[in-house]
C-alpha cells in the first residue's frame, strides 16, 4: 500500500467514526419525530415509553391505544420511511459518480419506472403464478430498464463529456415514459377500479399500508446499498475524473460500474416494491450534501444515507398532516419540496 493510500485509508476510517457518532442521534430524534408527529400528536414522553417497553423490556404504564398507534403504525412506518430515504439518497449518489452526470437518480433514469412495471406486472397481470415475490418482479424491471436506457444511450452514440450526459438523460426520459406507459397499459387492461384506484395511489409513493413485516426486505437492502458504497469509495472518488482516470489508478472499472449500479437498482427495486415510486430523493439530497460535507465520498455516502433518511421522515409527517383527514401520497410531497430545492441548488451553483 502507497503512502497515498494508508493518507486515504486514514482519512476514510476518521469521516467514518466522525458519522457513526453523529448519524444515530440525529436518526433517533427523526423517527421519534416522526412517531410524535401527525393529525393526532403523541407526546414525546409516551413514545419513549412506548420503545422503552417494546425494545427493552421496560415497564411503564401506557394507554393500550397509544401503544399500538406508536408501535404497530407510526413507528414502523417512520423506520421504513427512513430506509427508503437513504436507500435513494445512495442510489443517486452511485449513479451521479459512476455516470458523471449530476442529474442521474433512479427517478430520472427509469430505474424506478421500470421497477414498477415490474412489480405491477407481478401483482396484476399474475406473472411467476405467485412463485416471483413483489420485489423480485421490481428488481426484474429495474434491471431491464436500465438496460434499455443504457443500449438507447449507447445507440444514439453519446461520445463523451456533456455530450454524453444528455443523451444519458434523454434516453432515460425516454424509459421512464415508456415503462410508465406499460404500467398503465397493465392496469388498465387486467385490474378493476378499485385495484386500479388503489395501484395508481402506489405509484406516487405511498407509506399507508407499511408494517413491520416491510422491514424485513428494506432495513437490508439499505445496509447492502449503505456497505457496497463505503467499500468502494476510493473508486467513486476515482469516477468522478472519469473512467480513464479511474482505470489509470488501478480501478477494476467494468466490474466496480456493473455492481454498483447492480447494487442501486437492487435497492431502487426493494424500496418501489414496498412504497411505491418516489421521486427528487436521490436527486437533490445528493446535491444538497455536496455543498456541506464536499465531494469526497467517505463523507458524502453517509451525510447522503442519513440526510435521505431524515428528509423522507419529514416528508411523511408533512404528507399526513397537510390536509387535514386525508394522506397525500408522499410522492407529492417530496416532489413540492425537491423541486423548488434542486432549482435553488442549480441557481446557486451558477452564481458560484
Amino acid at each position: 500500500m502507497t503512502v497515498i493510500d494508508r493518507q486515504v485509508s486514514r482519512s476514510v476510517s476518521g469521516r467514518a467514526w466522525h458519522w457513526a457518532v453523529i448519524a444515530p442521534p440525529v436518526l433517533l430524534i427523526a423517527l421519534m419525530a416522526g412517531t410524535a408527529l401527525g393529525e393526532t400528536p403523541i407526546p414525546w414522553d409516551v413514545v419513549a415509553q412506548v420503545l422503552a417497553n417494546k425494545m427493552f423490556g421496560a415497564d411503564y404504564p401506557v394507554d393500550r391505544i397509544d401503544e399500538g398507534i406508536v408501535w404497530n403504525y407510526r413507528f414502523a412506518r417512520a423506520v421504513v420511511a427512513a430506509c427508503c430515504g437513504a436507500g435513494l439518497a445512495l442510489s443517486g449518489v452511485v449513479l451521479q459518480a459512476l455516470l458523471r452526470n449530476a442529474l442521474a437518480d433512479p427517478y430520472l433514469l427509469g430505474i424506478s419506472a421500470g421497477a414498477s412495471s415490474g412489480a405491477v406486472a407481478v401483482t396484476v397481470m399474475g406473472i411467476g403464478a405467485g412463485a416471483v415475490s413483489l420485489s423480485v418482479g421490481a428488481f426484474a424491471g429495474a434491471i431491464f430498464a436500465f438496460g434499455f436506457v443504457a443500449m438507447l444511450a449507447h445507440a444514439a452514440g453519446g461520445g463523451a463529456g456533456l455530450r454524453a450526459a444528455g443523451v444519458i438523460v434523454l434516453a432515460g426520459i425516454a424509459g421512464s415514459q415508456l415503462f410508465s406507459a406499460l404500467t398503465a397499459f397493465m392496469i388498465a387492461k387486467s385490474a378493476s377500479a378499485e385495484q386500479a384506484r388503489g395501484i395508481m395511489f402506489w405509484l406516487m409513493g405511498n407509506l399507508s399500508g407499511v408494517r413491520w413485516s416491510d422491514t424485513i426486505s428494506v432495513i437490508p437492502a439499505t445496509l447492502i446499498g449503505l456497505f457496497a458504497c463505503l467499500a468502494n469509495v476510493r473508486a467513486l472518488d476515482a469516477f468522478t475524473f472519469g473512467a480513464d482516470s479511474a482505470a489509470s489508478l488501478g480501478i477494476a472499472v467494468r466490474r466496480v460500474q456493473v455492481g454498483l449500479i447492480g447494487v442501486a437498482a437492487l435497492v431502487t427495486a426493494v424500496m418501489v416494491s414496498v412504497t411505491g415510486s418516489i421521486g427528487f430523493v436521490g436527486l437533490v439530497i445528493p446535491h444538497a450534501m455536496r455543498r456541506i460535507v464536499g465531494t469526497r465520498h467517505s463523507a458524502l455516502i453517509p451525510a447522503s444515507a442519513l440526510a435521505g433518511a431524515v428528509f423522507l421522515i419529514a416528508a411523511d409527517v408533512i404528507s399526513r398532516m397537510i390536509i387535514p383527514g386525508q394522506v397525500l401520497p408522499i410522492g407529492v410531497v417530496t416532489a413540492l419540496v425537491g423541486a423548488p430545492v434542486f432549482a435553488l441548488i442549480l441557481i446557486g451553483r451558477r452564481t458560484v
